[in-house]
């Protein structure tokens, strides 16, 4: 969990730290990790 985004996961490219960041939804985020399995 990130201060601030806490209904979301934060993610952002690792190339670009300062760069935008987008926020995915918990449910999301699981049915993608999900996916990749």
């Amino acid at each position: 969990m990130v201060p601030g985004f806490r209904n979301f996961v934060p993610v952002r490219d690792s190339k670009t730290p300062s760069g935008p960041v987008l926020l995915i939804t918990h449910s999301a985020w699981s049915a993608f990790t999900s996916a990749l399995r």
